[in-house]
């Protein structure tokens, strides 16, 4: 089944665990760069993250994701792009972008449990 990138519209946030206390490192699957800058995590769920970038990424191609956890901890899965919204100028970044996890392991889905903040907990930030 192909998934379509919308650039406009962001899906409505209906996630259980929409905060993670990580950093993400983003590249493309099986291309190693070593520029790349670590990407802030704008909040997450077990599906997948959403991120800032200022790269367009295509939907075809896989990207690698590299979770870094306080304790040190890394994580890794595959994802693909499931939407981006063009940001306008001046912003943080060029790009929202929102990644699903397409290969992610039940281990590693149980270790991001742990750094994931239940949404019926709430937070410091929250309205």
């Amino acid at each position: 089944m192909r998934h379509s990138v919308s650039v406009n519209d962001s899906p409505s946030d209906r996630r259980r665990f929409p905060r993670l206390a990580a950093p993400l490192y983003a590249r493309p699957a099986r291309l190693r760069r070593v520029d790349w800058q670590q990407q802030q995590v704008l909040d997450a769920s077990l599906g997948g993250v959403r991120i800032y970038a200022d790269e367009k990424f295509s939907e075809k191609i896989p990207l690698e994701l590299d979770l870094f956890l306080k304790d040190g901890t890394e994580l890794s899965c595959v994802a693909r792009v499931a939407w981006m919204k063009e940001l306008p100028a001046g912003a943080v970044a060029r790009y929202e972008v929102g990644l699903a996890f397409t290969d992610a392991s039940p281990a590693m889905l149980d270790q991001l449990k742990t750094v994931l903040i239940p949404e019926d907990e709430g937070s410091a930030d929250s309205p």
